[in-house]
C-alpha cells in the first residue's frame, strides 16, 4: 500500500476534522441540550407546585365549609314543645353571616323536609332532598361536589343535627364557593408558566453563552493549529525549493550526488529546527508548553546560523550573553539573514554585540507599499520583506526585547534584534552599522 493509499484509509476511518462549522454545531447542540433539561426540570416543579397549590386550595376549601357546618349543627336545640330553637344560629353572624351558604332543613312527619332557615340560598342546590336524606340515613356528615342554582359550581357539606330523642330532627347544610379558589389557582399556573418559559429563555442564553465559554480553548486551539500550518507553509517553502534544487542538480549529475545530499541533508536539519521553532511558539501562545530559557552567547548562536544560510555575509561578533530560547531565537535571527539574502542585495552584513544583533543589506530599502512588515502574512507591492517578520516579532517580545527594521544610511534596509543582555554582560556597549 502506498503513502498516499494510506492517508486516503486514514482520513476514510478517522474522526471528522475540527472545523468552525462543527463547533458550531456542537456549541448549538449543548445549547439545545442544556436548554431541555431546564425546561424539563422546570416542567416537573411547575407541575407539582400547581398539584400541591390545588390540593390546598380544596383542603382549605374544605376546612371552612366544615367549620361552619359542624358550627351551625352545633347551634340547633329543641325546646320543650318539640318545637327547634335557632336563636342562637341567627345570632351567630360567623358562622351564618360569612360567606359560606347556609341552610337547615327540618324532618316533618312524614318522612320529608322543610328548609327552616336559609342563608345564601342562590349558592345552593334548588333540590337539597336528596342531600338531606342521605346524610340522615348516614348519620354523619356527607361531602359533594355540584352546581348552585346558577349553574356553578358548589361544594357541599351535609351534618345532622340530634334532637332530644337523640334521633337526626334535621340536616345543616353548608355550601362554599370554589371559583375564587379556582382563579387564584389558574393564575398561579400561568405565573409559572410566564415564569417557566422565562427561565427557559434565560437558560438557553446563558447555556449558549457558558457553550461559547467552554469551546474557546477548542477555537483558540483551531486557530492556533490553523496559524501553525500557515506559517510553516511560509518558513518552508524557500527551504523546499531549495531542497528541490539540490535533488534535480544531482539527477542532472549523478557525480555531483554526494554533495546534493549533504547539502539536502543540512536543509532538511535547518527545516526540522524551524519546525520545532514553531511548535514551541504554539505551544506557548496556547499555554500547552513553556519556553526553554537558557543563557546563551548570542554571537556563537548568529555565527552557527550565518554558517548554514551561506551567501555572501560579512560577520562581525563580538560576545554577548542573553537569556532565551535557542530553538526560538534561532528562529528569528534565520528570518532576518534569509530576509536580507532574498529581497536584499549583497553584501550582507551581520554584526552581534551587547545583546542585538543587526542585519544590513545593500538592496532598494524597505517597500513603501509594505506599511507594517511585521504583520502576519504582509507583503510589499513586489512581494518584499515577508519571510516569518511576524514570528521574528513575536520572538522579540516573548524576551522582553524589540525588533526594527529602518532605512540603512547609504541604502538597503537595516533589521535591529535587540534583546536583554545577561547580568555578566550588562556592560558592552551597543554596536553601528555605518
Amino acid at each position: 500500500m502506498t503513502v498516499r493509499q494510506r492517508l486516503a484509509t486514514w482520513r476514510a476511518a478517522g474522526p471528522e476534522p475540527a472545523s468552525p462549522a462543527r463547533l458550531r454545531r456542537t456549541r448549538w447542540l449543548l445549547t439545545g441540550l442544556f436548554t431541555a433539561l431546564t425546561a424539563l426540570c422546570l416542567v416537573v416543579l411547575a407541575s407539582l407546585a400547581a398539584s400541591i397549590d390545588a390540593h390546598s386550595r380544596e383542603h382549605e376549601l374544605d376546612a371552612g365549609v366544615d367549620r361552619v357546618v359542624t358550627g351551625v349543627a352545633r347551634e340547633v336545640y329543641w325546646n320543650e314543645d318539640g318545637g327547634v330553637d335557632l336563636e342562637t344560629v341567627r345570632a351567630d353572624e360567623d358562622l351564618v353571616g360569612g360567606i359560606a351558604a347556609v341552610a337547615i332543613l327540618l324532618r316533618q312527619p312524614d318522612g320529608g323536609w322543610r328548609e327552616l332557615f336559609v342563608h345564601k340560598r342562590s349558592g345552593l342546590p334548588a333540590d337539597l332532598t336528596g342531600l338531606a336524606q342521605r346524610a340522615a340515613e348516614a348519620e354523619q356528615t356527607q361531602w359533594h361536589t355540584t352546581t348552585d342554582r346558577d349553574g356553578d359550581p358548589v361544594r357541599l357539606a351535609a351534618a345532622p343535627a340530634w334532637d332530644d330523642d337523640s334521633t337526626v330532627g334535621a340536616i345543616v347544610i353548608a355550601g362554599g364557593d370554589p371559583a375564587p379558589g379556582a382563579r387564584d389557582h389558574r393564575s398561579l399556573v400561568v405565573a409559572l408558566w410566564s415564569g417557566g418559559l422565562a427561565l427557559v429563555a434565560l437558560a438557553a442564553l446563558a447555556g449558549h453563552l457558558l457553550s461559547g465559554v467552554s469551546m474557546r480553548p477548542a477555537v483558540r486551539m483551531l486557530d492556533e493549529q490553523e496559524r501553525f500550518l500557515s506559517e510553516a507553509s511560509h518558513e518552508l517553502r524557500t527551504p523546499l525549493a531549495t531542497l528541490r534544487l539540490y535533488l534535480d542538480a544531482a539527477l542532472r549529475d549523478p557525480a555531483d550526488a554526494r554533495r546534493a545530499v549533504t547539502d539536502a541533508r543540512s536543509l532538511t536539519d535547518r527545516m526540522g529546527r524551524m519546525v520545532a521553532g514553531l511548535l514551541a511558539r504554539t505551544r506557548a501562545e496556547s499555554g500547552a508548553g513553556e519556553l526553554d530559557r537558557q543563557r546563551l552567547y548570542l554571537d556563537q548562536l548568529v555565527e552557527g546560523v550565518v554558517a548554514e544560510a551561506g551567501g555572501e555575509i560579512a560577520l562581525h561578533t563580538e560576545p554577548t550573553a542573553v537569556r532565551a530560547d535557542p530553538e526560538l531565537l534561532a528562529l528569528a535571527v534565520r528570518n532576518l539573514v534569509d530576509n536580507a539574502l532574498v529581497h536584499g542585495s549583497p553584501p550582507v552584513e551581520v554584526r552581534v554585540a551587547a545583546g542585538q544583533v543587526l542585519v544590513r543589506d545593500h538592496g532598494a530599502g524597505l517597500d513603501p507599499a509594505l506599511t507594517d512588515p511585521f504583520r502576519r502574512g504582509a507583503m510589499g507591492a513586489g512581494g518584499r520583506h515577508g519571510i516569518g517578520l511576524s514570528l521574528v516579532q513575536w520572538v522579540a517580545t516573548v524576551h522582553s526585547g524589540s525588533v526594527t527594521l529602518a532605512p540603512a544610511p547609504g541604502g538597503g534596509t537595516l533589521a535591529t534584534l535587540t534583546l536583554p543582555v545577561a547580568p555578566d554582560d550588562a556592560g558592552a556597549d551597543a554596536p553601528e552599522l555605518r
